[in-house]
């Protein structure tokens, strides 16, 4: 999906981490796509829970990509948490089936407690003895919905803080999460969650909007943030600043000012 070899160098050998996906005045969600592609086609076993979109329009987009999501969820590779699905199931009264508890049971409830997410999240990348998969990934797109469903971000930041114990100490496996942002914004909660998993990323792709506004040939900018080490306090954070431009079967990263339209 990414041409670029340096850009690329950033998503490789980074295990038992958090990496943060942020998006301003654009749609991050390209970068959704790629961390999925890119971890099935790798061998990981990921957990996707998927609160923005529906399956059928994540496989879409993943067959353009070379990979087919139906697949690996048959032979076990990708579990899939379809939250539009599983809200509609909670909010109409749809009966799961037995000793099954919908992951998403807090909307209809205060929205406080995310104990069945995570546990739905915690069982579905726990090895068995069967499994041959690499590290376990947990995937979400995007964390900013929980807020319109009433979550408070505190039980957010704990929702990530319990994956990251899991997935990231245990496990030795990644979390990927989408968030919204807008620098201008009122959203005091969002922000709240924003800054918080900022401060916790090991990685952050931030992708903005053009100032100037829409150009055909350049899509955005993105900004690409690796943190130091937490025990290396002299080591500083890296960050490197691309433009984008996002065709049908990819994306195109280019220093800026160095876009094809313009050379």
């Amino acid at each position: 999906m990414y041409h670029g070899q340096t850009t690329v160098r950033f998503f490789r050998n980074i295990f038992g981490k958090l990496t943060l996906l942020r998006d301003t005045k654009t749609d991050g969600s390209f970068l959704v796509h790629h961390f999925l592609s890119f971890y099935l086609k790798a061998g990981c076993k990921v957990c996707f829970v998927a609160l923005l979109q529906s399956f059928s329009h994540y496989n879409i987009i993943a067959q353009k990509l070379g990979v087919s999501l139906s697949a690996a969820k048959e032979r076990g590779q990708l579990v899939f948490l379809e939250g539009l699905k599983s809200c509609f199931d909670v909010l109409f009264g749809e009966e799961q089936h037995v000793g099954q508890t919908n992951p998403l049971r807090f909307v209809s409830d205060d929205g406080s407690n995310l104990k069945t997410m995570y546990e739905f999240v915690r069982t579905s990348l726990m090895a068995s003895g069967s499994d041959s998969w690499k590290c376990p990934v947990l995937l979400v797109d995007d964390l900013s919905v929980l807020l319109s469903l009433g979550v408070r971000p505190v039980d957010i930041l704990d929702f990530i803080h319990y994956c990251r114990v899991a997935v990231c100490s245990q496990l030795k496996g990644n979390i990927v999460v989408l968030v919204h942002s807008n620098d201008d914004s009122e959203d005091e909660e969002n922000e709240l969650v924003v800054n918080s998993l900022c401060h916790q990323s090991n990685l952050i792709l931030w992708a903005e909007g053009l100032a100037t506004g829409f150009c055909k040939d350049v899509h955005g900018q993105l900004k690409i943030i690796q943190k130091g080490s937490s025990e290396l306090k002299a080591e500083r954070n890296l960050l490197r600043i691309y433009q984008y431009k996002i065709q049908d079967k990819n994306v195109t990263f280019f220093a800026r000012g160095m876009s094809a339209a313009v050379l």
